[in-house]
């Protein structure tokens, strides 16, 4: 990915001279730019790439306009929201952004396993025998509106050796994989890379926004031992199982934050913006531990003056929601077989994980370990990003280093391919 730095002879000088004790990098690396195109705001993070490490240098966060449950709904006005956040992220950083990795989600995402055989007669297992495995893996028959995204390797099984995670070299007479295929709807697709061509961006790939911000916030001990990732963001929740160090399932749900904002808004009778103000001051997941005597100003529509209403009344209204999406998270993992291989609990992350005693509520539905993930792994500027409003933005910084440095082996051709897609459909 080629992003020009637009650093002057006169700054170049001056980064020379560095403060006693910090550390200076002789080269400069790759840089590599997530872009999360969400229903509430749209966050750029450019990272820059080294050998050892991850260097976040810019990010620009800004309202998103023009998307509805992680959907494009107004081509003009997503795209002038994109620019906005790229041209905050490129003059923090220093650099002109070209090319970007972009998030995608909402309930037209469908994931779902399936397996590939290959007859390999007692030889050494090569490359592509490993390729031709999983496009056999590839073949079964999806909506003619759905497109792959994601074609991501579970385990492969050499005769009756199963649980292995890379065959090359071994030898026998079947190779078998399990693979998880994510799809999309063509048209949210199109939509989506042409606002980014428009503001002047080329997209690098889709990632699903779970896998990515799972990549942030997971760690490998938790995937080994079964964890579930919910990312509540404005407009969806986005769910991934991981055990055994693979992806098993995945799942968009399209209810999100900008719910419990409407459902304040509609039940107080108050201006969205407002009852967004009032979500972040007063809110809360738990209506038993809030004070019934303690009253909080409610703006009205109009000309009309404020009302005064316990703050026990909103959090009511906050709760009912928060609990039915949830529930809905659990009944998915128990209808998917999920449930009974979650030994490291859950994970929350995304901006609505930030609502006071959500975890406790989390706990008590889904009967198992909760905690809030925040990004890791990652240097530079991490107080700009350390946040789980940053997670998907980051963990696409961390996924497109990845490509880039290993060729994305198991996420097995699909750059290719979705490339010829977007030259399709431009």
């Amino acid at each position: 990915m080629s992003q020009r730095m637009k650093k002057d002879k006169d700054q170049e000088l001056e980064m020379e001279v560095e403060p006693a004790g910090e550390k200076k990098r002789d080269v400069r690396g790759n840089l590599v730019v997530g872009l999360d195109i969400g229903t509430t705001k749209i966050c750029c993070v450019v990272g820059e790439v080294f050998q050892d490490a991850v260097d976040i240098i810019g990010v620009g966060t800004t309202p998103s306009l023009g998307m509805r449950k992680g959907v494009v709904v107004n081509i003009e006005s997503t795209v002038a929201s994109i620019r906005k956040s790229v041209k905050v992220a490129e003059d923090i950083a220093g650099c002109d952004l070209e090319s970007v990795y972009v998030g995608i989600a909402g309930n037209h995402i469908k994931g779902f396993n399936s397996p590939g055989i290959l007859a390999i007669n007692n030889r050494e297992i090569k490359q592509a025998d490993v390729q031709e495995v999983i496009t056999a893996a590839q073949t079964v028959k999806i909506s003619e509106n759905q497109r792959v995204i994601h074609v991501l390797p579970q385990e492969y099984m050499v005769d009756d050796h199963t649980g292995i995670q890379n065959p090359l070299g071994m030898t026998g007479v079947r190779l078998v994989t399990n693979v998880h295929i994510v799809t999309a709807d063509i048209g949210a697709v199109h939509n989506l890379v042409t606002c980014c061509n428009k503001a002047g961006l080329e997209v690098a790939d889709l990632v699903l926004e779970s896998i990515a911000s799972a990549k942030a916030v997971l760690t490998q001990d938790e995937m080994d031992l079964g964890v579930v990732l919910v990312d509540i963001g404005g407009g969806t929740t986005d769910i991934a199982v991981f055990y055994e160090g693979t992806i098993r399932h995945t799942c968009e749900l399209g209810l999100g934050g900008h719910n419990l904002t409407n459902d304040l808004s509609v039940g107080l009778r108050t201006p969205l913006a407002e009852a967004e103000r009032l979500k972040e001051d007063f809110g809360s997941a738990l209506s038993s531990v809030i004070k019934t005597n303690h009253v909080v100003d409610v703006p009205s529509v109009g000309d009309r003056e404020p009302r005064r209403v316990t703050q026990k009344v909103l959090v009511d209204i906050i709760e009912a929601r928060m609990v039915e999406i949830l529930e809905m998270v659990n009944r998915e993992l128990l209808a998917a077989g999920q449930k009974n291989r979650i030994n490291a609990g859950i994970v929350l992350t995304g901006g609505t994980s930030l609502l006071v005693n959500l975890v406790d509520l989390a706990e008590q539905i889904f009967d198992l370990p909760v905690r809030v993930g925040y990004p890791n792994g990652i240097g530079g500027r991490v107080d700009d990003v350390y946040t789980p409003r940053c997670t998907t933005g980051v963990g696409l910084v961390l996924y497109g280093r990845d490509h880039q440095m290993n060729g994305m082996e198991q996420d097995t051709g699909m750059v290719h391919k979705m490339k010829g897609l977007f030259k399709k459909i431009m």
